[in-house]
């Protein structure tokens, strides 16, 4: 594939521009860990709400949606459709919880919700096997993309496509800090979202196309189609394989994954990235409109390119062997289903490509950036400040930082050259994750929860998922996940009731600043007396949570539907989504003055 000079033009112009934007806060974010880290606690709602999408705009998740229409069809995006449920809890619960923390991370958190030496290693703990480890598989996973788009679009080596794309990214996150990632994550959607439509618009357009009509009617793509997995077989009757796509894609992620699996994005009761977001946002009120906004853009809005461009794929490229055939070139070791998106890219127009291409460095960058400026915070932060040198300068834990971010890249680019697919990794992380996520829920609501909860349910789902990957046993995927979460629940809370609860006055100083609702609190208020007001319901929460679910998946299906030619259904899902949509806007402001 040749690029022409005015793709050429529009990449150096990206390049250009994102350089400019982390020259011009480089000095700023230079000033101490908290600007290099949180922006200086400034953020308005919409530049954070922007970022978070933009850092979930990655490389690897067009790659990874087209696996999985490619395998199981547009139902089987539930898989990470289910997360929405996970977002609106955070969006309110948990969001104005973070935010009153003012924690410099969600790490952070452990001292001032734990007591003792348990706390202080819980701490150092997670900040290297989230803040490295986790961190790593997940940039690694999103490398692996870069990997193959660069081998497809640019005839690249592995090895290429690591150094240039790391390189780029690196000097950019060291620089700039999180002020320059936030404000180069603006420009990263715009382009990303034009990007992904005009990839969608010209993929329908290919000469074995035609048009959308001609798409949707296709032999290939016509069993694809169905928001649900099939309920019966090819005679008419419920078998084990329907079975187990409707425990994997349905039953399994809306019932159980959304608050029982850890996965970076989308942690129960916040973290990570979005925990860092919120603590970066002025007040509670744009804590909690950024999120919002994340949840309704990244679920809502945004899939229908991507699933498009995965059905024409399977029009152009129906089996692995064409996509192998097409690119022959290709370390055959790479070549899966989620190849498909960027082959599908080869045929877009000089401009357009261009273009195109621009959006998918801009999606890598905005998530490798995030991650790195993340994950170094955890490490400047909870680790080498409070074990390493307590007595550090900000002058100094910017520059660990920033030390850090290299050598987090390189992990990942080395890991990234040992990966072959997005949905293999996706669904390791969910496992390794698996039975820890009601830990982080429970932690803002029941006192009980202590150090050695966490620890013991991190230490139980690590083995039991290396356990299964490990053993040959036979059993689906679906069945492996509800064992690890059930024995992973039973250790935690078993721990829990043997240990001792947090030292009372960690607990009382906990309560006072952060005043979660509920009455999981009761013995520690019962404690305070007059010190702190009632303890707030959370009926009204919840109640904007179904309403907040509603809305996004109204609006996701609703654009389904228009696509799918539905237009009376379509235009009614959308209605009734905005309807929604305009309740919650109007009742936020309630909540946030209870």
């Amino acid at each position: 594939m040749q690029l022409e000079l005015i793709d050429w033009i529009i990449i150096v112009a990206y390049f250009l521009a994102v350089i400019a934007i982390g020259l011009l806060v480089a000095k700023a974010a230079g000033k101490d860990s908290g600007q290099f880290f949180l922006g200086g606690r400034q953020m308005p709602w919409w530049l954070l709400g922007f970022s978070m999408v933009a850092t979930t705009f990655s490389t690897d998740t067009p790659n990874l949606v087209t696996d999985i229409v490619r395998q199981n069809g547009v139902a089987g995006n539930w898989v990470w459709w289910a997360f929405l449920i996970t977002g609106m809890v955070t969006v309110f619960l948990f969001a104005k919880l973070w935010r009153r923390s003012e924690v410099l991370t969600d790490i952070e958190f452990y001292e001032m919700r734990y007591s003792g030496k348990s706390a202080a290693f819980l701490r150092g703990f997670r900040a290297i096997y989230l803040g490295v480890f986790f961190n790593v598989m997940i940039m690694a996973a999103v490398s692996l993309a870069a990997i193959k788009i660069g081998g497809v679009m640019l005839g690249l080596s592995p090895l290429q496509s690591i150094l240039w794309a790391g390189l780029a990214t690196v000097l950019f996150s060291s620089i700039g800090g999180f002020r320059g990632v936030v404000f180069t994550d603006c420009l990263l959607f715009v382009i990303a979202m034009i990007g992904s439509v005009a990839a969608a618009y010209f993929a329908i357009g290919h000469s074995d196309i035609g048009s959308l009509s001609a798409l949707l009617e296709h032999p290939n793509v016509a069993g694809k189609l169905s928001f649900f997995p099939a309920t019966t077989d090819a005679s008419g009757t419920f078998s084990d394989a329907n079975m187990n796509l409707w425990m994997t894609l349905i039953i399994i992620p809306l019932l159980v994954q959304w608050w029982s699996v850890w996965y970076p994005g989308a942690e129960p009761g916040g973290g990570g990235y979005v925990a860092q977001r919120m603590l970066a946002a002025k007040d509670e009120k744009h804590a909690t409109g950024a999120v919002l906004f994340f949840n309704f853009a990244h679920y809502g809005l945004r899939p229908w390119p991507w699933i498009l461009v995965a059905l024409a794929s399977l029009v152009v490229f129906p089996t692995l062997g064409d996509i192998q055939a097409a690119f022959p070139n290709l370390d055959p070791g790479k070549i899966g289903h989620d190849l498909a998106y960027p082959a599908m890219l080869t045929f877009l127009p000089s401009g357009w490509l261009g273009l195109v291409l621009a959006s998918l460095v801009a999606a890598y960058m905005s998530t490798i950036s995030t991650h790195l400026n993340w994950g170094s915070s955890y490490i400047a932060n909870d680790f080498y400040k409070r074990f390493v040198k307590p007595g550090a300068t900000e002058k100094q834990l910017v520059m660990v930082g920033r030390i850090s971010t290299v050598i987090m890249m390189i992990l990942a680019g080395w890991l990234a050259l040992q990966l072959q697919s997005a949905l293999d990794t996706f669904q390791i992380l969910l496992q390794v994750g698996a039975g820890t996520g009601l830990i982080f829920i429970l932690r803002w609501f029941w006192w009980r929860i202590n150090a050695f909860s966490e620890l013991s349910a991190m230490v139980a789902s690590f083995v039991f998922a290396v356990a299964f990957r490990t053993i040959d046993h036979g059993m689906p995927w679906w069945i492996e996940l509800i064992i690890s979460i059930g024995l992973t629940t039973a250790v935690w809370l078993t721990v829990t009731l043997l240990t001792p609860a947090s030292d009372s006055e960690v607990l009382k100083s906990f309560y006072k600043k952060v005043h979660p609702g509920g009455s999981g609190w009761g013995p520690i208020r019962d404690q305070l007396g007059s010190d702190v007001p009632p303890s707030e319901s959370l009926a009204p929460q919840v109640g904007l949570t179904f309403m907040g679910i509603a809305a996004v998946y109204g609006f996701l299906f609703g654009i389904g539907q228009l696509v799918y030619s539905n237009l009376l259904i379509g235009i009614v899902l959308i209605a009734i989504a905005s309807a929604l949509g305009y309740k919650i806007l109007t009742s936020i402001p309630k909540e946030d003055a209870t």
